[in-house]
């Protein structure tokens, strides 16, 4: 009997950064028509479904992350008329589309948090708004530190304090309080009755707020300022056990739908134990896994990040969510060694990516094996780096504009000056540029995501056969494919099989280092 498998649980998703994938107003800011002029470059990508990052009305303290009004359109990005128009692009592609979903915080300039500063004392208790410490209650509740940097309280002007894990201009709302769940299903089937097919859901570990908000210990406090995603066990600030209460209402919402509605969490937790409880079946339909975007580049690192995931998600009967970048963190080729080495890694974790049980989550502009580019201060707009006082700077160098075609900025990105200025020398990473080369890293993509479709979409979803593997390799076996990933400093022999597809050159029987290689058994 052939069991029936959800369409997202081997999909391959797309991250459209709104603002960088492409203008089609000429502006300099990419929007939803941009997108849907776009989409066909998406679907001879390959990919299954678009996640599509905040687009909503918003100031943009944090990139559209700070939400004002969670179902209208930003005028930067377009109108609800764009919107709709897109969906029905998309669709008609046979590409389904994914939308944020922003439950921790609201923009300060949300009609509720208006409403607080106004003196609404009704709708106080929206939002997590204590008195301070000290004298006259001049410090603040406790010691908990933004991830933006500074202090994660701010003081109102009738002394209390709000909370806000991110930057000021994002209060944390008080999900204790009934409103602000039946809020967000209001959110989740305004959008749902639009016909979108699922959410991500921001920071899905942190809407549940530990019993009196007790200060981080002198340890925990350390380590949250050392900065980085993944917190410590010891973090009270995430991971409450309380917060799953809310994805069982999210899956609940889904479940009223057709189609196979389905909802993502961004969920960094400790460890694969704790992830795998955030999908658990009455839970949320997938959760990101972030542990190749922790993990050194090497042989060690990659099969223990692969053997906890699989092994953890196994035991609840869920997919893992493979995630190699995002907007977030620094592109790929940057993490491992930048440069042509760079590139040849990113290109080669690639294909381990794509050739894992599971869902696959890309970045805009993975598939061009684009780096990250260093931007002069005066361009960054990140609020890491003000809040920081100008020491961290940010995450804009992961988020400058996509080049699609000609040969000098910006790129065929935009008509009018992009939002983040793009580099010289990238003429030669184009779409149009690459399109042209059949060994580019766009030919690479489209390629291994043909073969993932063919060749590995069949297969169970958590089995990967181990194989043994010269020093500084890694080897597995899934179906008639074996994958072998050389993260040595020396060529190695290739297995028997025919070469599906290579991440760079192979002959004379011999894998480079910093490449991976598919190989289908003639056996």
């Amino acid at each position: 009997m052939t069991v029936s498998v959800p369409w997202w649980a081997s999909a391959v998703f797309y991250q459209v950064y709104p603002r960088s994938f492409a203008d089609g107003n000429g502006d300099g800011t990419g929007d939803l028509i941009g997108v849907r002029e776009r989409l066909d470059h998406l679907v001879e990508l390959g990919v299954d479904a678009l996640w599509i990052s905040p687009f909503y009305r918003s100031p943009m303290a944090d990139g559209g992350y700070d939400v004002a009004d969670p179902c209208d359109v930003d005028p930067i990005f377009g109108t609800l008329a764009d919107f709709d128009e897109l969906l029905d692009a998309a669709h008609t592609r046979g590409v389904r589309i994914t939308i944020d979903m922003v439950p921790n915080h609201f923009s300060d300039q949300h009609p509720w948090f208006q409403a607080v500063l106004a003196g609404d004392t009704a709708l106080r208790d929206r939002f997590v708004i204590r008195p301070g410490r000290g004298l006259d209650g001049a410090q603040p509740p406790n010691n908990w530190p933004s991830q933006f940097g500074g202090p994660a309280w701010t003081r109102l002007p009738d002394g209390e304090w709000y909370l806000h894990l991110f930057a000021p201009e994002q209060p944390d709302l008080n999900w204790e309080n009934p409103a602000v769940p039946a809020e967000f299903e209001r959110i989740m089937r305004f959008w749902l009755d639009k016909g979108v097919d699922g959410f991500r859901i921001d920071v899905a570990h942190s809407m549940a707020k530990p019993a009196g908000l007790p200060d981080l210990t002198p340890a925990a406090l350390r380590r949250a300022l050392d900065g980085g995603n993944m917190p410590d066990a010891a973090d009270v600030r995430w991971d409450q056990d309380g917060v799953h209460a809310y994805h069982r209402l999210f899956r609940q919402v889904l479940e009223s739908y057709d189609g196979e509605r389905m909802a993502v969490g961004e969920t960094w937790v400790a460890d694969a134990r704790r992830l795998a409880l955030y999908v658990r079946p009455d839970e949320l339909n997938l959760t990101f896994n972030f542990e190749l975007v922790v993990a050194l580049w090497g042989a060690d690192s990659y099969r223990s990040a692969i053997d906890d995931s699989l092994s953890a998600l196994t035991e609840v009967g869920a997919p893992c969510t493979w995630v190699l970048s995002n907007h977030d963190v620094d592109r790929v080729a940057t993490r491992y060694g930048g440069g042509a080495i760079g590139v040849a890694r990113a290109r080669a974790a690639a294909l381990v990516q794509l050739s894992l049980p599971g869902a696959v989550y890309l970045y805009n502009g993975d598939e061009l094996g684009l780096q990250n580019v260093e931007l002069p201060d005066d361009a960054l707009q990140d609020p890491t780096w003000e809040r920081s006082g100008h020491t961290e700077r940010g995450r804009d160098g992961e988020r400058v504009p996509l080049p699609w075609s000609g040969s000098t900025a910006p790129y065929g990105f935009t008509t009018g000056t992009p939002w983040l200025p793009m580099p010289e020398g990238w003429a030669a990473v184009t779409v149009e540029a690459e399109g042209a080369d059949p060994g580019s890293t766009l030919h690479l993509f489209r390629t291994a995501i043909a073969h993932r479709r063919t060749s590995l979409a069949e297969l169970p979803d958590s089995k990967v056969d181990w194989l043994e593997a010269p020093a500084g390799c890694l080897s597995y076996r899934r179906g008639a494919v074996t994958v072998l990933l050389n993260a040595g400093s020396a060529s190695v022999p290739l297995p028997p099989g025919d070469v599906l597809i290579a991440s760079g050159p192979v002959s004379g029987g011999q894998l480079p280092p910093d490449t991976a290689v598919w190989l289908r058994s003639t056996t």
